[in-house]
């Protein structure tokens, strides 16, 4: 399976070392966790929601990468919005290591998964490094020229 990522250049190891220290959606902090997305699309759109506002303040350093992993994710059950139960449950995930994988439908495009890599589980090591490229928002998000035209037809 292709797994995706968008991160600043600095952040591409597959560590966890980011959520270690900050903790993540579903992963408290002091534990390491490499979150992917299961599309391109569902990366830059997480990534999206945590930009500033104001572009001006934008890092310029973004890359999208993309590993290919041989693994099924177990799923984290469904508590619909009881999220404390899905931290729960993914905090004893990665404590016990029993997959290297688990995925959950993303809150932002619920067709797609997050899926999560416990970097602790001992098929960690063989996940290959991203395979990267460089990442412009400000390219992604430009108004096509024909903007002014589809809007008046509306």
């Amino acid at each position: 399976m292709k797994l995706w990522r968008l991160v600043r250049a600095p952040f591409v190891a597959l560590d966890g070392s980011g959520p270690e220290r900050h903790g993540a959606r579903y992963s408290p902090p002091g534990v390491p966790v490499v979150n992917f997305a299961s599309e391109a699309g569902l990366a830059v759109l997480v990534a999206l929601r945590y930009l500033p506002e104001n572009a001006a303040e934008r890092p310029d350093d973004f890359v999208l990468g993309w590993t290919a992993v041989d693994a099924v994710p177990e799923r984290v059950p469904d508590t619909g919005e009881d999220e404390a139960s899905i931290r729960a449950w993914v905090a004893d995930w990665l404590a016990t290591r029993r997959s290297l994988l688990a995925a959950i439908a993303s809150r932002v495009l619920p067709e797609g998964d997050i899926v999560m890599m416990n970097p602790h589980h001992p098929d960690a090591a063989r996940i290959p490094p991203l395979t990267i490229r460089l990442f412009d928002f400000e390219t992604c998000l430009h108004r096509p020229p024909m903007l002014d035209t589809y809007r008046s037809n509306l």
